[in-house]
Parts: C-alpha cells; sequence; structure tokens
C-alpha cells in the first residue's frame, strides 16, 4: 500500500502535463489557422450612392440623378461625414475586412502587405510557428506514452526526460514566433500599403489564445520536470534507505555495501514497482551469496 501512493502521484502529475501540454497543442493550432490575431478599424472615404441606395454609408447628391445629371450637384457631408469605418482583422496569413454597402469580407494575403524589408522576419515567425506546434505534438506523444504504457520506471524516467526537453523547445520557439509576429503586424501598420493601414487597432482573441498556448506548455514543462525530479529524489531516499537497513541486517563491510546493494535495487527497481518485496527479496539473496 505504501508503495502504490507514489505510483499514484507520478501518474497523476504525467496525467496533468498531458492535460497542459494538450490544450497548448489545440490552442496553438486554433491560433495559427485563425486570422483575428489583430482587429480595428480603417477610415476610408465614402462611396456615391447608386439608384435608390440610401443610408449612411454613401454619398447622395442632393438630386436622384446627381451621376447623370450636368447640373451642378452639391454633397451635404463634410469634415468626419465623408469617411466610414470599416473593421478588419488579421493574422499570420490573412487580413480581411468588410464591405460597404454589401455583405461578406474582403481579404488579402498579409505575406503581401508586409514590407520587403520585414517579409523574411515573417516567414521566420510562420517557421517558428510550426516547429512550436510539431514540437508539442511530439511532446504529446511522449506523454500519452508515458502514461498508457512503459515497461519500469527507468524507462519512465527516460520518457518523462525526452518529453520535458522537447516541451521546454518548444515553448522557447512559441515565444520567439509570437514576439516575431507583433513586430511584423506593428511595422506593417506604420509602413504597409495607403489603402490597408488602420485608423485604430488592437490584439484580438487569437493573440491571447496563442499566448495562453505558450503558458499551457511552459506549465507542462514545469510539470513534467518536477516529476523527472521528484521521482530521482525517491529513487535515491530509497536506495540510501536499503542501503542502510541492509548494513545493519546483514553487516556487511563499508567498502563492499553500498556498491552490490546500489546494483541490487537499480535491478529490482527496474523489474518492478509495484512489490517493495521484491527489492528485499533481492537483498537476501545477496546477502546469502556474501556470507557464503
Amino acid at each position: 500500500m505504501p508503495s502504490s501512493i507514489p505510483e499514484a502521484d507520478r501518474r497523476h502529475r504525467a496525467s496533468a502535463a498531458f492535460s497542459l501540454s494538450f490544450l497548448s497543442l489545440i490552442f496553438s493550432i486554433t491560433a495559427f489557422s485563425s486570422s483575428y490575431w489583430c482587429e480595428g478599424t480603417r477610415k476610408v472615404a465614402k462611396p456615391f450612392c447608386k439608384g435608390d441606395s440610401k443610408g449612411d454609408l454613401c454619398i447622395r447628391f442632393n438630386s436622384a440623378d446627381g451621376n447623370g445629371s450636368q447640373a451642378v450637384q452639391y454633397i451635404w457631408e463634410t469634415g468626419d461625414d465623408k469617411f466610414v469605418e470599416k473593421k478588419f482583422h488579421a493574422g499570420i496569413w490573412y487580413s480581411c475586412e468588410e464591405m460597404i454597402n454589401e455583405e461578406g469580407e474582403k481579404c488579402r494575403s498579409f505575406i503581401s502587405l508586409t514590407p520587403a524589408s520585414d517579409r523574411g522576419v515573417l516567414w521566420l515567425s510562420i517557421v517558428a510557428e510550426l516547429l512550436y506546434v510539431v514540437l508539442l505534438l511530439i511532446g504529446n506523444i511522449l506523454m500519452s506514452v508515458e502514461i498508457c504504457y512503459y515497461s519500469s520506471v527507468i524507462d519512465g524516467l527516460k520518457i518523462n526526460a525526452f518529453s520535458a526537453v522537447v516541451t521546454v523547445l518548444a515553448g522557447l520557439l512559441g515565444m520567439v514566433a509570437h514576439m516575431m509576429y507583433t513586430t511584423v503586424f506593428q511595422m506593417t501598420v506604420n509602413l504597409g500599403p495607403e489603402d490597408w493601414r488602420p485608423h485604430t487597432w488592437d490584439y484580438g482573441w487569437s493573440y491571447g489564445l496563442a499566448w495562453t498556448s505558450f503558458a499551457c506548455c511552459m506549465a507542462a514543462a514545469v510539470t513534467t520536470i518536477n516529476k523527472y525530479t521528484k521521482t530521482i529524489l525517491e529513487f535515491k531516499h530509497k536506495r540510501k534507505k536499503l542501503e542502510r537497513s541492509f548494513r545493519i541486517q546483514y553487516k556487511f563491510p563499508e567498502y563492499t555495501a553500498p556498491e552490490k546493494v546500489c546494483n541490487v535495487y537499480v535491478n529490482s527497481f527496474q523489474n518492478t514497482t509495484d512489490d517493495p518485496a521484491h527489492a528485499l527479496r533481492s537483498l537476501r539473496h545477496l546477502a546469502t551469496i556474501s556470507v557464503l
């Protein structure tokens, strides 16, 4: 019963790390494929009203046939009344804005809007985002293997260490990718095409989801490293405890007991984690051989 408690604790920590890593993967894929990293409005001139169209989104003449008449026509809109604000949203791949007096959106590639001097940084951001997703996927696979199947604690520790390294690398790549995209977007706002530059803008839900994915990734990495460290400390504590009890019970010499006990304990630790008497049986067997 006492040995099952650490085993259950290890399972719980592994499940928590896998859940956080899986959430990070889902959030990163959703944010990467969406176009709501930044949202805002653009200030554009109102188009002329056509036919019987009326409203505040187009410029009206003082007569219905103003466009076809040669008479002098007057436009009553002045100042800001001649402009209308169009909502837009942009992501890594596309930038879309609403259409005036029509349904739907008009989308353009965000890469084509980026200044030529910053296009290389944007491509680096895209590559880093892809690597971030791939490493998160690898980390999830390793954590699921650790939870579902491993032959011994030693094998589990190896998988645990590798998944921790992969998850930490994924988090660093994700952080760099998000920061590079932020820089590129700000440069595009200042130096991008005149017919795209926003009047007001702010970060959207995809941007928040991307950083939430990064936070979950780092939390999963910390949980995985904590699990690895705690398992190693438990291993060393049990080893010292067995060495002490073995010296007292079987009176081994100081210069031979530690090495022999270490070998027996490591072998027993590799073979089983649920039978606490297995290590003691192996130690008794070693004691019998040494006495003979």
